[in-house]
């Protein structure tokens, strides 16, 4: 597999900028996707190719400075959109670390931090305009863990998993991490929503919107679409951990809605082309089988259908989905644990892709460098 480290060299051609302008235009932030329910359609992803790492986005000889945002070591890397700005969500964040630790460790320890941007070319990588940060321009917590020692019963760490834009109004699903197990494993108090509406600049708990930390709906991704000709927030979750199957909730694309626990409902089969939906989350089917670890969902516009991507205590893989509640195709290789030891998460986000969404962007953490990185790959599509 092709690794062109830390650079990729900028597009110059006008024709180039021209599809890449284009393609970020059709997959701009906010848009809502129309559901087609039919599930009849045939899948189209024959595979990957092109997979390049274009750069390190995080930590000591990255390419955005993180040393002055006190961001030595940190993981994840989901992404929001809300207007021209893309939030990056990253994890348990280490201001002191040394070169030689392996995985998450070290000093100036800060649950989860965000850093945004307003770059719109993916294909040299992403730079940073700022972060969310303390009166001194470090790096700050959206909202901090209690630190509780592994396996003490309480908090160890609050996780952002997945955000998603309601107008200006940007919202955060974070996990409660009660116990770090082995790897890929871990126990959840509970999920929960975080809101900020002054740009990411203060975030305060969304009240009574949260479920159990044994529930289906501990790590999500999300997208806007609309059904029936209402505006709805799909949510594909999983359980804690690496090794669940893939759940759908929905919640309709308001303020009211969202902070409300009762407005959501969750898929619980389809009749032919109706999807089902109910207000009981025991209803909930499982949609995909399988170990899936820390996923993200968007709609391709190069293929018509669904994308999910997602990790497996292993490898990185890609997905397709006729709708957004299946059929999903079989998994194929991404990433290769064997390149990439200590792979996980692989986040995209419909605002980077170019080539007409032919090229994908995504963040994908490496557990050695304790690291977010910068990664490119090509769909392949049946003629």
């Amino acid at each position: 597999m092709p690794r062109e480290r830390r650079t990729l060299t900028r597009w110059t051609t006008i024709a180039a900028s021209a599809i890449l302008s284009l393609s970020l235009a059709a997959c701009s932030a906010g848009a809502s996707v129309n559901v087609d329910p039919d599930p009849d359609k045939p899948f189209v992803l024959e595979g990957v190719s092109g997979v390049t790492e274009i750069a390190q986005l995080t930590g000591p000889d990255a390419m955005n400075d993180t040393a002055s945002v006190s961001v030595a070591g940190t993981d994840l890397g989901s992404m929001v959109n809300v207007g021209d700005r893309t939030f990056f969500l990253f994890g348990d964040t280490f201001g002191e670390r040394d070169p030689d630790s392996i995985g998450g460790q070290g000093g100036f320890w800060r649950s989860n931090v965000a850093a945004w941007t307003t770059d719109d070319d993916p294909a040299d990588g992403i730079t940073f305009d700022g972060w969310v940060s303390d009166d001194v321009g470090l790096a700050a917590a959206l909202i901090e863990g209690d630190h509780d020692a592994n396996g003490s019963g309480g908090e160890v760490t609050k996780i952002p998993t997945y955000g998603f834009a309601i107008g200006e109004t940007l919202y955060v699903s974070y996990m409660s991490v009660r116990h770090w197990g082995d790897p890929g494993a871990w126990d959840a108090n509970h999920s929960a929503l975080i809101v900020s509406r002054d740009d990411g600049e203060s975030w305060d708990p969304v009240e009574g919107v949260q479920r159990p930390g044994d529930s289906n709906f501990i790590q999500v991704a999300t997208a806007h679409v609309t059904e029936d000709g209402q505006d709805y927030v799909y949510l594909w979750s999983i359980p804690a951990g690496r090794f669940g199957g893939v759940q759908l909730m929905r919640v309709p694309a308001d303020e009211a809605s969202v902070e409300d626990q009762s407005a959501y409902s969750y898929f619980a089969g389809a009749d032919g082309e109706t999807p089902q939906w109910s207000a009981d989350m025991a209803d909930a089917e499982t949609i995909v089988d399988g170990t899936i670890g820390e996923l993200s969902v968007m709609w391709s516009t190069y293929l018509d259908r669904w994308l999910m991507t997602y990790s497996d205590a292993g490898n990185a893989y890609i997905r397709e989905g006729v709708t957004p509640w299946g059929p999903w195709g079989d998994p194929i290789e991404l990433v290769s644990a064997g390149e990439y030891p200590g792979l996980y998460s692989p986040y995209m986000n419909p605002r980077y892709v170019s080539d007409d969404g032919r090229t994908v962007y995504f963040t994908l953490s490496l557990w050695g460098p304790y690291n977010v990185f910068w990664f490119s790959a090509d769909l392949e599509r049946t003629p």
